[in-house]
């Protein structure tokens, strides 16, 4: 799955853009907080709320360009490649509220953006994201809206095409937008070298020699919304999405020399998977007398695709196979979800009570096995309180959740179910206008993927398989974070010390059997790490020139059955923009976090880039490059006593691009339907086999 999220991101980098949703807004009833006031932003106990200045909508076309200029300093921002990061990790995107997706915040116009939210500790509502942000928008109240946007390659079989349109009159609106992602035979390489080490003390050494590959990851997406608001009193939520992925294939060709064989082979290794995905959501919310809400979420989701792997190696003489493997699952997979909500408020004090439940059922075809048939049943309960006081300077939060799951195979009988608890606490304390301490401690779960559990046996190669756990147990995180906010002349930003721990983190875990080497996965005995983080923003020519970046250090521990690893590396990343006379240029780079996991070390993009937009009235024209300088490399690094790996995915070309944006609005301003809540999930999926 890392893989794939990494090779995902890379045909992104051929340049742009990615996928998500939209939001509604009605007047959003705001504690009385005591607020830190600043020229860009204001810090309060569970938010940092950034104001966009004259000059940053002006030199801005879309939701993604307005957000690049506001340069939070923690964020990773690119309109080129159409992602959103923060500490190398996603960030939830939100837009009234409610959660959003890249592609929906390129459709958002800059001079309706009012405000945006960065929220670094969600709260239990939240559901364990990582962070929030937040795009507060106003929208006509009669008239409409149109954004249509553009970016291609230069060299290359890659761009993304979106665009959206939006309908308003009276109380109710309407949305209409879509988007196509096309990548096609992007060419890439990869570097491969494996040790196995048998049992009985023998080694196997294999080393691949590039021959080439390439890269397929083509998404179209389109979704219809329906808002009705009547301020202060009712909000209804109606959406439809269409997600469709024609094509995403990864395809690798080598050269193998093995230390057991006399003669080298060649190999070719393909696997991808290719469905689409329908949604149904429902909001309604209902506000009553004594500042009290009542929301509800409902969310239902189909996916329908087969996933395929194709292992094969050759005599390159003959082209007869020594090694002939092909996988090819196909699912058919449900999600029912829905969330309800109790919220009352007071001057300096709220209370939030919610339940929620989410039922996956899952369905895969094992069409390589004959057309053997897997079912899985997975349902999740989820019961939380959350109570917010302000006392002076000092704001406290403190919340408890309960987690139910239960999954069953039923071809099988097999499966587990467990209760976990989820507190969480935050205290902010405000020295000064200029200075806040901020401490959080957050917890969630993570239960087992449906590749994780199914188990099925998959052959990898050769002599390599995976079979899933169906006794995997839901996983528990604990993080406990310590901010320092501070503001001086022409430099704000935060430090920090953050600390993490998973006691029973889900883990690969490879054993021999006979002559088998087999990836089964654990609950291991735990992942603990430590980071120490710098996030500034240095006005070095007001208005016209700022120099934003991360900076992350981090140590960590992994232990598992028979291992117990260590790890320690650099991450962050650093944005200059320069703007003057509607141009823009911006430099970034970005030096991808070294991940332990189990008992691999993998990492994703060391990614630079450069980019010169122009905006004139109601269009925006960008020209520019991704990766000008060095070269690309994403990987891993396997550190098992059983196999020892190292793999590099390499690009060897500079990717030169154009995008063109267009807007148009008309009417007056309103704010939009504000979703509170939102059923979380999302359908499961199954993983081919594949090294």
């Amino acid at each position: 799955m890392r893989n794939l999220i990494a090779i995902f991101l890379l045909a992104a980098s051929t340049v742009m853009v990615s996928a998500q949703e939209s939001k509604d807004t009605i007047a959003v009833q705001e504690l009385k907080e005591i607020v830190i006031e600043a020229p860009k932003v204001i810090h309060k106990a569970d938010m940092d709320v950034y104001h966009p200045s004259r000059s940053a909508v002006d030199n801005a076309k879309n939701g993604v360009q307005l957000l690049s200029n506001l340069m939070i300093p923690s964020l990773s921002v690119s309109d080129a490649l159409g992602t959103i990061t923060s500490a190398g990790q996603t960030v939830q995107v939100r837009i009234n509220g409610r959660e959003a997706s890249v592609d929906q915040v390129k459709n958002l116009l800059p001079t309706t953006i009012k405000r945006v939210e960065w929220i670094e500790n969600p709260g239990l509502r939240y559901n364990g994201a990582n962070t929030v942000l937040n795009f507060i928008v106003a929208n006509p109240t009669v008239g409409g809206s149109m954004m249509l946007y553009a970016t291609q390659a230069l060299n290359q079989a890659w761009g993304q095409y979106n665009g959206n349109v939006k309908f308003n009159f009276g109380r109710s609106q309407i949305e209409l937008g879509g988007g196509y992602k096309l990548t096609e035979n992007l060419k890439v390489h990869r570097n491969y070298t494996e040790t196995f080490h048998y049992p009985d003390g023998k080694t196997l050494t294999h080393n691949e020699t590039s021959r080439g590959g390439n890269i397929d990851n083509s998404i179209a997406n389109l979704w219809a919304t329906y808002n009705y608001i009547k301020p202060d009193t009712t909000v209804i939520v109606l959406e439809a999405r269409g997600w469709h992925k024609p094509s995403n294939m990864q395809a690798y060709y080598g050269l193998i020399s093995s230390s057991d064989a006399a003669n080298d082979y060649f190999l070719t290794d393909i696997k991808g998977d290719k469905g689409v995905r329908p949604s149904f959501s429902a909001y309604w919310e209902q506000h009553f007398a004594g500042r009290q809400l009542l929301v509800v979420d409902f969310k239902s989701q189909l996916y329908t695709g087969r996933t395929f792997s194709d292992y094969i190696e050759q005599n390159p003489s003959t082209l007869n196979c020594l090694t002939d493997i092909h996988t090819n699952i196909k699912d058919r997979n449900q999600l029912y979800a829905i969330e309800a909500d109790y919220i009352k408020n007071w001057s300096k004090a709220r209370l939030t009570a919610g339940a929620s439940y989410t039922a996956n059922r899952n369905r895969s075809v094992y069409e390589n096995l004959g057309g053997e048939v897997f079912h899985q049943r997975q349902d999740k309960v989820y019961f939380f309180a959350e109570y917010f006081q302000r006392i002076n300077k000092v704001t406290l939060t403190a919340g408890l959740g309960a987690q139910y799951t239960n999954f069953l195979f039923r071809e099988t009988n097999l499966g587990s179910h467990s209760w976990n608890m989820r507190p969480q606490a935050a205290v902010t304390y405000s020295i000064n206008h200029k200075h806040q301490l901020r401490l959080n401690f957050e917890s969630w779960q993570s239960t087992p993927s449906l590749a994780e559990t199914n188990p099925t046996p998959q052959q990898l190669d050769g002599f390599q398989w995976r079979i899933g756990n169906p006794d995997l147990k839901t996983v528990n995180s604990y993080m406990l974070t310590l901010r320092y906010n501070f503001q001086i002349p022409r430099v704000y930003g935060q430090f920090g010390v953050r600390a993490y721990t998973s006691p029973n983190a889900i883990t690969p875990l490879l054993e021999w059997h006979d002559e088998k080497l087999v990836t089964t996965y654990e609950n291991s005995r735990g992942l603990q790490n430590i980071s120490l983080f710098l996030a500034p923003q240095v006005e070095i020519v007001p208005k016209w020139v700022v120099l934003s970046g991360y900076l992350q250090w981090r140590a960590e521990c992994m232990r598992g059955a028979g291992y117990n690893l260590h790890n320690s590396a650099w991450s962050g990343n650093a944005s200059l923009q320069v703007m003057h006379y509607g141009f823009t240029l911006s430099v970034q780079y970005v030096r991808a976090q070294r991940d332990l996991w189990g008992e691999r070390i993998s990492w994703g993009e060391d990614i630079n880039l450069i980019d010169l937009t122009y905006n004139w009235k109601k269009w925006s024209f960008s020209i520019g490059c991704i990766m000008p300088f060095g070269k690309y490399d994403q990987g891993s690094m396997s550190l098992s006593h059983w196999n020892t790996n190292e793999s590099h995915m390499r690009t060897y070309f500079r990717i030169p691009y154009i995008g063109i944006n267009y807007n148009l609005q008309w009417g007056r301003q309103k704010r939009k339907a504000n979703k509170m809540i939102n059923a979380l999930g999302e359908t499961d999926q199954s993983t081919a086999g594949g090294r």
